[in-house]
């Protein structure tokens, strides 16, 4: 398991880099709010979690909150998981405060595509599309409740029919234009949406990708939509989806994008309950219908505040770029960076096109200053012979940021040397809280492999089965109390049954994520994976983080994933399965018994897998999450149809291996038992 004696940091604010950090800024603001001295990030994380009510609504005051929508009166009005209370007398708009920000003239918006062709979109200009935009909806019929989605890519014209749904108090949500239409509608469908924004293509692999066949697929599986809004990218540029520029049964009205988005109006917002709906996220969807996750234009907004201005600390001299799309929480997370002011760069293309260096041109070009990514990505620009810093003008780059999966101390370690020394936060959380639970911060160290702290008004501990906190030792990630984003609800679960089965069946009243963590002596945070896809061998248990961490530590490497499967008659099998980083290689039993080795060195003796096994590449869900639980059930001889959504895979023919490997198996067990 993971050592808890502390190793040599990574990376050490310097006083001058503490003195100017925003979070300073806020401590001297919550100790005259709190009456308490907070002398260290451990003084204010204890006060921001023990007292839920004063740190809140100290943020508020903080963050300029008063000045648009009053005094907050009470912060946590009724403390409850799930069913807790926030704010309840206040009316906010999620939209309102994000265009209340920089002067008019200032970038607020970079679009760059693959084919690095870039535009541009001021504040003055965002705040005229976005007001111009909610009017063409009330005139549709659009308000307060009322759905609008889109099928889109990351591009700038999704940011700004976010912000003109958030405006006129209607419920947004988006799925990537890589989605098939069935993903998409599987997703959008249950909305009962009145208007669709897509796109007629997006850019990928050096291809521009013509979609407007999928988008009036989507359009049959959507019959509430009565307009349709099309962002014109291709060579065509205003190419209809039909002939006429109606559908073929006349059933919506397609209009373009620049007929919605130009003209002089002011500004309208509608202002809503704190708790009221902002948007519906949606879960990966890999083993059953995904989860719409709803969150509320106030947890939202102060979450957001919070993640991004303390955190990360991002002000409006930074500039955000999170390879992502609006499939995933980051972009959701990219668009909040306008709240504190920043600039954000919304890329459309592979970040692997023509090879993992790609992104990295696009953070010195366009002088961005946090630059965030996943270990994955990471990991493969490691095995080029990038070095940013050395090969680009990283001038303006002040930190970087990981999300995903757990990253490997080597890669850690590799990318903090490879970028000059900048410190690279590790940040864990989910689609379910639109945020963090465990992160960076720029007032504390940071050690390789690990997440610094457990973050500001989040009361995360690591619990063993019976509830008793565990330091030191594995545990289950929890909350004991509730964070402003938590989901209001989930869409279509009247009665909020799956919401609770999701993370309040195990310990009642507190959230159960289902992560293996481990917390340090240092207050830091070690996770180990998902607890669903435990190693549990001989009784002794693992992450399977760990077993990652050494085995992509073997230079041969590119990625693994390990399976732990319990077996009818009582066994225990763990198979392996690498990818290798030449193409071309080979796993031989040389190489084998090095990766065994290794295991068995720096992880566990109990763990070593019992085959290893050579495939071209790992199936993972769109957000990049490898497929532990839904292949240890295939496995085990589930059909694949029930325990993975094949459209919710980013390529589904990478299943078959591992079917072909679970079929020859079953085979010899019944030849074997026969």
């Amino acid at each position: 398991m993971h050592e808890t004696s502390s190793p040599a940091p990574l990376w050490e604010p310097s006083p001058e880099s503490v003195a100017r950090a925003r979070i300073t800024a806020f401590t001297t603001h919550a100790e005259r709010a709190s009456g308490r001295r907070l002398s260290a990030y451990a003084d204010l994380w204890d006060w921001s979690t023990t007292d839920p009510d004063g740190f809140w609504g100290a943020l508020w005051d903080f963050f300029g909150l008063p000045e648009l929508f009053g005094a907050h009166g009470p912060a946590l009005a009724k403390e409850a998981m799930p069913g807790s209370v926030w704010f309840p007398e206040v009316r906010v708009n999620y939209a309102e405060f994000v265009l209340s920000g920089p002067p008019e003239d200032q970038i607020a918006i970079i679009g760059v595509g693959e084919d690095d062709v870039r535009s541009e979109v001021t504040w003055g200009e965002l705040r005229s599309q976005v007001s111009a935009l909610a009017a063409w909806l009330r005139e549709r019929g659009v308000g307060r409740g009322d759905r609008v989605v889109g099928y889109l890519p990351n591009v700038p014209e999704a940011v700004v029919t976010l912000l003109a749904t958030a405006a006129v108090g209607a419920i947004w949500s988006s799925v990537g234009q890589d989605y098939a239409p069935t993903a998409a509608s599987d997703r959008l469908g249950p909305l009962e949406a009145k208007v669709l924004i897509t796109a007629d293509s997006y850019l990928y692999s050096g291809k521009r990708h013509d979609r407007r066949a999928a988008v009036r697929e989507v359009l049959a599986s959507l019959p509430t939509v009565t307009d349709v809004v099309l962002v014109a990218r291709g060579e065509g540029r205003a190419k209809p989806l039909s002939k006429d520029g109606q559908s073929e049964r006349n059933l919506y009205q397609i209009a373009g994008w620049a007929e919605v988005t130009s003209g002089s109006v002011e500004p309208v917002w509608e202002r809503v309950g704190f708790d009221d709906p902002l948007w519906v996220l949606f879960s990966s969807g890999t083993t059953g219908r995904p989860k719409g996750i709803v969150q509320s234009h106030g947890g939202i907004l102060l979450e957001q505040l919070k993640l991004l201005g303390l955190h990360l600390d991002l002000g409006s001299d930074d500039r955000l770029f999170w390879f992502t799309s609006p499939s995933w929480v980051m972009w959701n997370i990219q668009s909040s960076a306008l709240a504190v002011g920043a600039s954000i760069l919304c890329y459309d293309g592979s970040p692997t096109a023509p090879d993992a260096r790609r992104l990295w041109p696009l953070v010195a070009d366009h002088d961005v200053t946090v630059f965030g990514s996943s270990p994955g990505y990471l990991e493969a620009s490691r095995s080029t012979d990038i070095s940013p810093a050395a090969d680009l003008d990283l001038s303006a780059l002040r930190a970087l940021a990981t999300t995903g999966a757990p990253i490997s101390p080597s890669t850690h370690e590799w990318a903090v040397s490879a970028t000059g020394g900048l410190p690279l936060y590790s940040v864990s959380g989910g689609t379910d809280i639109c945020s963090a639970f465990c992160g960076g911060v720029p007032t504390v160290p940071i050690w390789p492999g690990e997440l610094s702290v457990r973050n500001l008004g989040v009361a995360m501990d690591a619990w063993d089965p019976d509830g008793n906190p565990l330091r030191g030792e594995v545990g289950e990630l929890v909350m004991t109390r509730p964070m402003p984003s938590m989901p209001v609800s989930f869409w279509d679960d009247e009665g909020g049954e799956r919401y609770r089965e999701s993370y309040f069946d195990v310990y009642p009243g507190v959230w159960r994520h289902g992560d293996w963590i481990t917390i340090t002596d240092r207050d830091s945070v070690v996770i180990h994976g998902r607890s669903d896809s435990t190693l549990n061998r001989h009784g002794v248990r693992m992450g399977s983080a760990d077993i990652y961490n050494v085995v992509e530590d073997v230079s041969e490497v590119a990625e693994s994933l390990v399976l732990g499967i319990e077996e009818p008659d009582g066994g225990y099998w763990m198979p392996l399965f690498v990818v290798l980083a030449d193409p071309d290689g080979e796993l031989d039993d040389d190489l084998r018994d090095r990766i065994r080795t290794a295991i068995r060195t720096h992880a566990s003796p109990r763990h070593v897998p019992d085959e290893i096994h050579q495939v071209a590449a790992l199936p993972h869900t769109r957000t990049g999450k490898r497929l532990e639980v839904p292949l240890k059930r295939m496995m085990q001889g589930a059909d694949p149809d029930t325990v993975v959504q094949r459209t919710a895979l980013d390529d589904a023919d990478l299943l078959e291996p591992f079917l072909e490997l679970a079929r020859q198996r079953r085979a010899r067990t019944q030849d074997e038992t026969a």
